[in-house]
């Protein structure tokens, strides 16, 4: 929609005083030569050198006038909507400890373990499918944990980087030498375990300077607290005293899993382990930080609880309206000057009369 204003409206009343002034000058113009009668000369044709000459005068009012309006500043206007959305900050805590192994969910058809279930949903939740808008105006950032908890991306609006990042996350496996012995037990212990609070508390670190509309953490696992130097409670604590919310979402249940097993001929089996889920951690966390806890104990109920997550975190979106003026006021002027410069130019020569 265009429009049409002028930025300094006030200097059009100069009109008048101009229109004024070139009146007084033109009416109060004295006869070059008297006659006693211009009766005789009435019957005379007209010529176009004439009727120039008498036009003269009101082509300088005009170029004056112009010259008025373009000191006015007249400016056209487009008018445009435009869309502006505020983003929130969200931080992912993906537990990659061995618990994660247990194939107990689906993918396209097949068994996968909880790990991949886990990193498909969270890549269609952040780059968006048929059922997810996906989270393009949103900051967010990727921790993985197991018994040490690793910052792997930070918040961030590039999420094909974070996704490529996503692909990376592995649950620790062990490491045989020549011989076939195991060279990583102790290590390989550690990183199977879940350090719940250290990984919470390194997500609060990362969002506590962020400037967003809300921040929030989305803590996964599937299994209970039982390494790192922070409790998961205290974690917790310190997300709410910046308003940090923690949605927590429990993978599985507590009771028997299938996991991979390889036998003494390298056939991959499925065994049946314990697990346990500590959800009454995962719900105190929630409630300490006024989020929400999920269950998810299949693949489908992890697509509904990250869509469930992303209705509740909306990204606010503000119709602006504005008007974007362009300068007109070279047009009035150039053709003012023009104008001016013409009757100058016409009246000193082909319109210029003796005496």
């Amino acid at each position: 929609m265009s429009g049409f204003r002028f930025e300094s409206p006030w200097i059009l009343l100069w009109i008048l005083p101009v229109c004024l002034l070139w009146a007084w000058r033109y009416f109060r113009r004295k006869p070059a030569i008297l006659y006693s009668s211009v009766d005789s000369l009435k019957g005379l044709p007209v010529t176009f050198r004439q009727l120039c000459r008498t036009a003269l005068p009101w082509f300088f009012l005009l170029s004056l006038l112009l010259m008025v309006v373009a000191l006015a500043r007249p400016q056209t206007g487009h008018e445009e909507s435009r869309i502006r959305k505020e983003g929130i900050a969200i931080q992912m805590c993906i537990d990659k400890s061995g618990s994660m192994q247990a194939m107990d969910f689906s993918l396209n058809g097949k068994n996968v373990n909880r790990l991949e279930a886990v990193k498909d949903v969270f890549r269609r939740f952040a780059a968006g499918d048929d059922r997810f808008d996906g989270r393009p105006d949103d900051l967010i950032g990727l921790i993985a944990f197991g018994g040490f908890a690793s910052a792997l991306c930070p918040p961030t609006l590039d999420h094909g980087v974070l996704l490529e990042v996503l692909d990376s996350v592995e649950i620790p496996q062990p490491i045989y030498d020549d011989k076939g012995r195991e060279v990583n037990t102790a290590l390989l212990q550690e990183e199977q375990a879940t350090a719940i609070g250290d990984a919470l508390a390194l997500a609060v670190d990362r969002l506590k300077h962020i400037k967003a509309k809300s921040k929030v953490i989305v803590l996964l696992s599937d299994g209970e607290n039982s390494a790192g130097v922070v409790s998961p409670e205290d974690a917790a604590e310190a997300a709410a005293q910046y308003d940090i919310r923690v949605y927590c979402i429990g993978v599985g249940s507590t009771g028997l899993a299938p996991f991979p097993m390889v036998d003494r001929q390298g056939r991959v089996f499925l065994s049946s382990q314990p697990v346990r889920l500590d959800t009454e951690t995962l719900k105190a966390i929630a409630k300490t930080t006024d989020g929400k806890y999920f269950n998810a104990k299949d693949s489908t109920g992890l697509r509904q609880v990250y869509t469930a997550i992303d209705e509740l975190e909306k990204t606010e979106i503000e119709g602006l309206l504005f008007m974007e003026y362009a300068e007109q006021f070279h047009y009035p002027l150039m053709t003012g000057l023009l104008l001016l410069v013409l009757c100058a130019t016409l009246q000193s020569t082909w319109l210029s009369s003796v005496p």
